[in-house]
């Protein structure tokens, strides 16, 4: 009998041995995941400016001989923690900032205590950013702050922005960040006001459990930690992969409790009313129309962003009150287009050439 055409029997043997090589590599290396804790995020070094509540203020000790005049102050959104942008040596969004010459600081958020469920979203935009403003303001000894907003980070930035058209605030950029909240199908049926009594939830739990923001996430793609542990699996014998996993996945699960006024306003006036879109938003009695912005922008949106698609995030330029203003599709998700060897190559060097020139 002969053999089938391109079956050459004699590399089945070693084809075997390295499937069996590559089998126990995975079980030794699979034993190593599950007793080592994977890889220090968020080492850059900075020290914490101040500290309130859920709030806390960081800036980052320089690494270039020469700053720029204007600071930059990063808002994260109020979901996730901050340590996306600063992952590890050679990965950090913030130590690249850091040496092309940027004095950087950062708005983090921890997890709102059960006695901050009151927190509202006046708190927010009209006490902590202005309150970090102004300390990045005295701490640099600068007026002018740029002021860089990622996800819903980017929302309270705008509303701060539209707010306080007047300044500090010289520069606005803004990471694939939503206006039209009608174009974020799967919250926007999660909360549909039809079947979703946020009222009773707030009133009943307080601040929103992790879990249940977490859960919402995931099932904008219901199969991708089970798609994402199979290629964990099947690559756990790739040190780099490993790495990478364990950081993306870290901060993916990190999600954080909303404060549950804060949760109920969002709820209403965003996702029911779609107030930001329509121009009728305010915060504390005060108007807050993207019109009124002035300044310079860039609003960054990712090609292939499941949790903030285009369609979400495509009006805000135009809504814009500024002369100078730009969008940049690049190619990515919604966490790439930040973090990772996507950002290293398309975001970061964007940014600072946008950034560099408005900064003096």
């Amino acid at each position: 009998m002969n053999a089938p055409t391109g079956l050459d029997f004699a590399s089945i043997p070693e084809r075997i041995q390295a499937e069996v090589q590559r089998a126990i590599q995975r079980s030794i290396k699979g034993v190593e995941y599950f007793s080592t804790s994977g890889p220090t995020l968020g080492s850059t070094p900075k020290d914490v400016l101040h500290s309130r509540g859920t709030m806390s203020l960081y800036h980052y000790r320089p690494m270039s001989d020469e700053i720029y005049r204007v600071p930059v102050l990063i808002v994260m959104a109020t979901t996730n923690r901050g340590y996306i942008l600063d992952l590890v040596p050679g990965q950090s969004f913030i130590e690249f900032l850091l040496k092309r010459g940027y004095d950087v600081y950062m708005l983090d958020w921890s997890a709102p205590r059960p006695e901050e469920r009151s927190l509202r979203m006046e708190d927010y935009v009209l006490d902590f950013i202005p309150d970090c403003v102004r300390r990045v303001q005295a701490d640099s000894g600068e007026q002018d702050v740029s002021v860089i907003g990622y996800c819903f980070g980017g929302v309270l930035s705008l509303l701060y922005g539209s707010i306080f058209p007047d300044g500090p605030m010289k520069n606005l950029i803004c990471f694939t960040t939503p206006i039209d909240f009608r174009e974020m199908k799967l919250f926007s049926n999660f909360s549909d006001r039809r079947y979703f009594d946020v009222d009773r939830l707030v009133d009943s739990v307080g601040n929103v459990p992790p879990e249940m923001i977490l859960s919402s996430f995931e099932m904008l793609r219901p199969a991708s930690r089970a798609a994402s542990q199979i290629q964990l699996w099947e690559n756990i014998w790739n040190d780099e992969f490993v790495k990478s996993y364990r950081m993306f996945d870290r901060w993916a699960t990190d999600t954080l409790p909303l404060a549950g006024e804060y949760f109920r306003t969002i709820t209403k006036d965003l996702m029911w009313d779609n107030k930001l879109y329509n121009d009728t938003m305010s915060v504390g009695g005060r108007a807050a129309k993207l019109a009124n912005i002035k300044v310079p922008i860039l609003h960054a949106v990712a090609e292939h962003d499941h949790i903030v698609p285009y369609d979400a995030a495509k009006h805000l330029i135009a809504k814009i009150g500024s002369a100078d203003k730009e969008e940049v599709m690049l190619k990515g998700g919604h966490v790439s287009l930040v973090a990772g060897a996507n950002a290293i190559k398309r975001l970061w060097p964007k940014l600072d050439s946008w950034l560099g020139t408005r900064s003096t």
